[in-house]
């Protein structure tokens, strides 16, 4: 599409998951249900990390520093699309759309590493116990995690910077419940390429290597509790949940942005992106880190000590 002379398009009307009345109100219900859950979970999870010395290990300062992420992450989304629901003026400016792909990106690319590192984590931990403290000192854990934050800020910085030099003329409906980059792209004027290439190179860095890792890692697990033969019910059960967790992150992830554009329905599109932004950062309290014993039983310390 061309551009054409007149003034920009200075604000945008998302139509969010459906223009049904009831079906809104019930959706607000339910996605209001699970964005409380997950800043329950995941606050939790940070309050007893912080408040309980017997945690302050490499291991659960990236559970911590996840359940930030999470809360960040979802809080950049769901607040926004739940107001959408119950409201008839859906129009988000256009600086207001850039700073929500912006920190959506930051927070979603930074999660992409941390995950990976935590999965090196947890291979050092039970493939090489004898030297994980070593390995995995606090010094080791404090270097992945700044990396993981100034990788996601790094990148998301010039993705930004490539979106907010296309124009847009004509038509201002983006066809999805937030602000996401490839939705923002279809309604440009200008040439995409650029912005097209960085999303493929991002996801081949922050999707496909990462998701390549997470792998690798858990595969070294199993074989290594297969050797060992101890207790593997329980650590082929948290082992195949954790990657549970993962395919679903990275999967519907790359599924929305390393596939061309054209392939598959903007409905897919949107029930694809519920899935990476609103499911797993409820998920990932419960499969990382509730079911712990040790953040059980600090837990239980807290709650004794609240009393």
């Amino acid at each position: 599409m061309k551009c054409v002379n007149g003034s920009g398009v200075t604000e945008f009307i998302l139509l969010g998951l459906t223009t049904d009345r009831n079906t809104q109100l019930m959706l607000f219900v339910v996605f209001l249900t699970i964005y409380m859950a997950t800043l329950a979970g995941n606050v939790l999870l940070i309050v007893t990390v912080k408040t309980d010395n017997r945690l302050h290990s490499s291991m659960y300062l990236f559970l911590a520093n996840l359940s930030f992420m999470d809360v960040c992450y979802t809080s950049i989304i769901v607040p926004r699309m739940l107001a959408d629901f119950v409201t008839n003026r859906k129009s988000i400016s256009l600086m207001g759309c850039l700073i929500q792909i912006y920190f959506y990106l930051f927070l979603g690319e930074s999660e992409c590493i941390l995950l990976a590192f935590m999965a090196y984590d947890r291979y050092v931990a039970i493939c090489n116990p004898l030297r994980y403290n070593i390995i995995m000192n606090m010094i080791a854990c404090a270097r992945m995690i700044i990396f993981a934050w100034m990788t996601g800020c790094a990148i998301s910085s010039a993705d930004i910077y490539v979106t907010y030099r296309l124009k847009y003329r004509g038509t201002n409906i983006i066809d999805h419940f937030f602000c996401e980059a490839p939705s923002l792209m279809q309604l440009s004027c200008s040439d995409v390429s650029a912005n097209k290439v960085l999303l493929l190179a991002g996801g081949a860095l922050l999707l496909i290597l990462p998701m390549i890792l997470i792998l690798c890692s858990y595969i070294q697990i199993i074989v290594c509790i297969i050797r060992i033969r101890s207790g593997g019910s329980k650590s082929f059960s948290t082992c195949f949940s954790h990657l549970i967790v993962v395919v679903l992150f990275y999967g519907t992830a790359m599924f929305t942005y390393m596939r061309p554009r054209h392939s598959v329905t903007d409905a897919a599109d949107k029930l694809v992106s519920v899935f990476y932004t609103i499911i797993t950062p409820m998920l990932n309290p419960l499969i990382y880190s509730l079911r712990n014993k040790d953040v059980q039983r600090a837990m239980g310390r807290i709650g004794r000590i609240g009393r």
